[in-house]
């Protein structure tokens, strides 16, 4: 499927080459271009052949010469050139089913895209893999490729994510590894369902595609209040938290000793559920997933009492300032907060947690705080700052997950709103002391 091109950008090497808007990209040296995996596996070369059709329906091939990796210069419709291919499976604990109705609707569509996964990081099943995919990806050598993996039982992945291929595509991991690509994979626990001898199972199929598989992260299912005509599912208990912990530590610990990495982790919500301390930083190894929420405090902490340690700027900043976070990080929030304190005593800064009542107060995590909630537990707080972790906003930066904007945060609580990435300790303690 050959791919329109939208626009040229000026005095690149396609503009150089007289392709122009309008024109399709048919190949580049001999081989189809069908989306965006294709073309940039191709563009990288200094010299190519690129074919491309004119409007008119004449095809011509021109030879370009440019740097290596340099771009092109062709502007696509979408990153894709494509479609973004959407989830097949419906899965018990799919979170995106649990959204209440009257959001905007792209939050509703559900990705499952592989090419997704090359370009962002994001996590697939497998379930809707071509064999001309999965042979695409060994071919170009996708890795690392993302795996949300759930179990490695055949028959419960197929009952879990209500998929009757989602068991058999499992075998995709074992040509993968067999490839020499390096696997992430999550596995999202469900109590009494992959949890118990089934996540030691799971943990037992992955070690032994080691090193291919180079980590693995479990996280606790995600449950809202908005859970009508979906599967009765309840959260993790303390007790069971400890035992997630336990297991994934023992068979981290066997890893480490047998392969030189730990590749399993608990996220931190485990221990925050638990009631435990989260490890320290040399437990995490390079945060291979902190994407999954694995270690993500424990950096924030490391390098925020660095960051602390070796500021020598007087703090500059006496303004009323509230950092609002969601109910799990706030305690370590507070700590590092009064770590700062110690060395600027006059900073007059508060922790407050956002209690989630939009999606339910079995909601804890901060990416998933709301404007509107912001705005009725701050209403009335003296503040004239409020720093919040930019998770809590869209990709393009300008609104929270209800559809309030960052403006009517600002005019509703009037106050500045500060935006800082949730592992920025240093972006952090510089809001933190600067006007």
């Amino acid at each position: 499927m050959a791919v329109v091109i939208q626009n040229v950008e000026a005095k690149s090497p396609a503009a150089r080459a007289r392709i122009k808007a309008g024109d399709t990209l048919v190949a580049i040296n001999g081989r189809e271009i069908t989306d965006v995996l294709d073309y940039r596996f191709f563009i990288p070369d200094q010299k190519l052949k690129v074919t491309v059709k004119t409007a008119k329906g004449k095809e011509r091939t021109v030879r370009i010469r440019k740097e290596s990796y340099a771009e092109l210069g062709m502007v696509f419709d979408t990153y894709l050139m494509d479609k973004q291919r959407s989830c097949r499976n419906n899965c018990v604990f799919c979170f995106i089913d649990q959204l209440p109705k009257g959001m905007r609707e792209s939050l509703y569509f559900k990705d499952d895209d592989s090419r997704l996964s090359f370009l962002f990081g994001n996590y697939i099943t497998l379930t809707n893999l071509t064999e001309n995919d999965v042979e695409r990806i060994i071919e170009m050598h996708i890795s690392p490729i993302n795996v949300s993996v759930h179990t490695t039982n055949p028959e419960l992945r197929c009952k879990m994510m209500n998929n009757r291929f989602a068991g058999d595509c499992l075998r995709h991991l074992h040509r993968f590894a067999e490839a020499g690509l390096s696997i992430n994979c999550q596995l999202v626990l469900v109590p009494g369902y992959n949890d118990g001898e089934e996540l030691v199972r799971s943990m037992e199929d992955l070690a032994a595609l080691a090193p291919a598989v180079r980590s693995v992260a479990a996280v606790p299912v995600g449950l809202t209040k908005h859970r009508e005509g979906l599967p009765e599912l309840r959260g993790f208990t303390a007790e069971e938290s400890v035992e997630v912990i336990r297991v994934m530590t023992e068979m981290g610990d066997r890893m480490l000793e047998t392969h030189g990495s730990r590749i399993f982790y608990p996220s931190d919500e485990w221990y925050i559920k638990a009631g435990l301390p989260i490890p320290s930083e040399a437990f995490y190894e390079d945060y291979p997933q902190l994407e999954n929420g694995v270690g993500m405090l424990a950096l924030l902490k490391e390098q925020f009492v660095e960051a602390v340690d070796t500021c020598d700027a007087a703090a500059v900043c006496d303004k009323r300032t509230i950092v609002a976070t969601g109910v799990d990080a706030a305690p370590y929030l507070k700590a590092l907060v009064a770590l700062a304190k110690q060395k600027w005593p006059h900073l007059q800064v508060r922790v407050v947690p956002i209690r989630n009542d939009f999606f339910g107060e079995t909601i804890t995590v901060s990416g998933l705080v709301t404007g509107g909630d912001l705005i009725k537990q701050l209403s009335g707080l003296q503040m004239e700052r409020l720093i919040l972790p930019a998770n809590m906003l869209r990709q393009e930066g300008d609104l929270f997950l209800d559809d309030v904007s960052v403006e009517d945060v600002r005019k509703a609580l009037g106050a500045e709103v500060i935006f800082v990435q949730e592992t920025d300790a240093h972006a952090l303690l510089e809001a933190l002391i600067t006007d």
